[in-house]
């Protein structure tokens, strides 16, 4: 047994990453992996693990601090390895974001801010009366960098912020209710309010039968004003198409014995990822972003494809990094454990960040075609929806092929409608012949 210090281990390119939760006592018992605290970034929660198994003899952070690579977190009276337990089972480790807002029932005070955006959404509860620090007078508040960034653009003093995030955070929603509250104000004055979206009227459906109130998690939460903000703000359009994918269904296939032989599961997902990598060389402007002043295009030289993973709270979008620089194995292989990673609550930082264009596929689900949303600031989508074996006519007769539904929305800023539809057609083209990416 010998006291060792806890360090903050590399989370990415992250500074100042405020703890949300304190997961350990002194005096505690930990195995090796198990969770001691919990950090908030911009993108996701994540968990600090222990690296070693032993007694907590101090706790060097608390609620409400933020963090960096390398500070302290805690002080271990650690076992040796050799007297370790050979293996922990992880179910006692607390599962990510969902979980805060349901610990925190009544979030009546505090203050500030959250991510970019423009979206004139109220609060979740707007206080009637003057926002309180919940620490007390001159206390400082407490909100995400994104957040504090939004509230200086648009002049919000985040000390009269009442914030309803977890632990009294505050939110961009929160911003954005203070906003409408001054709005709401000076149009009572009688004063031009300009071109807002109005709310939806509040409705007390007790009235019309017995209801629930249930929290949504905290990735729907975030996920949600991200949605709202790339609807809001990007000029949508969305083409449709179908492909032929009988013979990349047969090659995949064909790959299943190697595959399995390698324990990898290969989907057709992953030939759509790396036909779309190969394409998206071929049209530079969909792997950009409009620059902020939206003068110019920053066209991204690599290829990184955001891929949602539907998680028992949420939507998430992971990003599988060079993907046109990998083979079909090593993406199949990749996607795997980043999609577990995903489900199991354990991405980090680095997972979300750094995409260049996203893949949404409801093709293991049904349905037969739906309109994705720009996932900003990238400025392009791809909806895939689920195969099904159709009557073809080939000039001569209806032949049975596997028709793939595919939809592609994008920014109408960058790409106009002709550009849409080239690419749409060479991704198809390229997918329903394989030999295009030799080309």
């Amino acid at each position: 047994m010998a006291i060792k210090s806890i360090t903050l281990p590399d989370i990415g390119n992250y500074e100042n990453t405020p703890v949300i939760e304190v997961l350990i006592s002194p005096g505690d018992r930990v195995e090796k992996e198990d969770s001691l605290i919990t950090l908030e970034s911009d993108k996701a929660t994540m968990e600090i693990p222990s690296p070693y198994s032993g007694e907590i003899k101090k706790v060097l952070v608390k609620m409400d601090d933020t963090v960096n690579q390398g500070d302290l977190i805690a002080e271990i009276d650690a076992e040796e390895e050799s007297e370790a337990p050979a293996e922990k089972a992880s179910e006692e480790a607390p599962t990510q974001e969902a979980e805060e807002p349901q610990a925190e029932p009544e979030k009546p005070a505090q203050a500030p801010v959250e991510e970019k955006v423009s979206e004139p959404a109220a609060p979740a509860a707007p206080p009637a009366q003057a926002p309180v620090n919940r620490q007390g007078a001159g206390a400082k508040f407490h909100a995400s960098p994104s957040v504090r960034l939004f509230a200086r653009k648009l002049g919000v003093d985040l000390a009269n912020v009442t914030g309803s995030g977890p632990k009294g955070r505050i939110v961009q929603e929160d911003v954005e209710g203070a906003i409408k509250k001054v709005m709401e104000g000076v149009a009572k004055g009688g004063a031009a309010t300009g071109a807002g979206i109005p709310p939806l009227p509040e409705i007390d459906f007790s009235q019309f039968g017995e209801i629930e109130e249930r929290p949504l998690s905290r990735i729907k939460k975030l996920s949600g004003r991200h949605l709202s903000t790339a609807w809001l703000n990007i000029p949508h359009v969305t083409q449709f198409d179908e492909t032929d994918i009988t013979e990349l269904e047969a090659f995949r296939k064909s790959l299943k014995p190697r595959a399995e032989k390698a324990g990898i599961k290969m989907t057709p997902l992953v030939f759509v990822l790396k036909a779309l990598a190969h394409v998206l060389r071929e049209f530079p402007n969909m792997n950009a972003s409009l620059a902020p002043d939206g003068e110019n295009l920053i066209v991204k030289k690599y290829i990184n494809l955001g891929v949602a993973v539907d998680t028992p709270n949420g939507l998430v979008v992971p990003v599988v990094r060079d993907v046109d620089q990998k083979g079909i194995f090593e993406l199949s292989e990749e996607l795997m454990a980043i999609s577990a990673r995903a489900r199991d609550g354990k991405l980090t930082g680095e997972d979300l960040t750094g995409g260049t264009f996203s893949v949404s596929s409801l093709g293991g689900i049904g349905g037969t075609q739906f309109t994705p949303i720009v996932n900003g600031p990238e400025v392009g989508i791809l909806g895939v929806s689920k195969a099904s074996m159709q009557p073809v006519w080939n000039g001569s007769e209806f032949v049975p092929r596997l028709m793939l539904p595919l939809a592609l929305s994008y920014d109408h800023r960058v790409i106009d409608g002709a550009e849409g539809a080239r690419f749409m057609t060479t991704l198809s083209r390229t997918l329903t012949d394989l030999r295009e990416l030799m080309l």
